[in-house]
């Protein structure tokens, strides 16, 4: 994908915030804890970086869940295989 500094950046912030609220609202995570992790999980990747972007092929929610649940969430936790409408606000 072909996308400005701005519109990256947007959308890096955008997902650090969607990922932290997952962290904070399921995982539990103090509001600081979530957003360094978030920060951790959604590195800021320079402009020339060959796979710049690759790791918003899925939403924060899908990452979140992962970090959370692990990779069987969908069959153990089948009520969080979709985002949650309060998720879904957030944008």
């Amino acid at each position: 994908m072909t996308w400005s500094e701005e519109e990256y950046v947007d959308y890096l912030h955008g997902e650090r915030r969607c990922y932290a609220w997952v962290m904070r609202r399921y995982g539990g995570l103090a509001p600081d804890q979530a957003r360094q992790a978030a920060v951790e999980r959604y590195p800021y990747e320079p402009s020339d970086e060959p796979h710049r972007g690759l790791l918003f092929h899925d939403e924060a929610w899908h990452w979140a869940m992962l970090a959370l649940y692990g990779h069987r969430y969908t069959v153990e936790h089948p009520e969080l295989m979709d985002p949650s409408a309060e998720y879904r606000a957030l944008d």
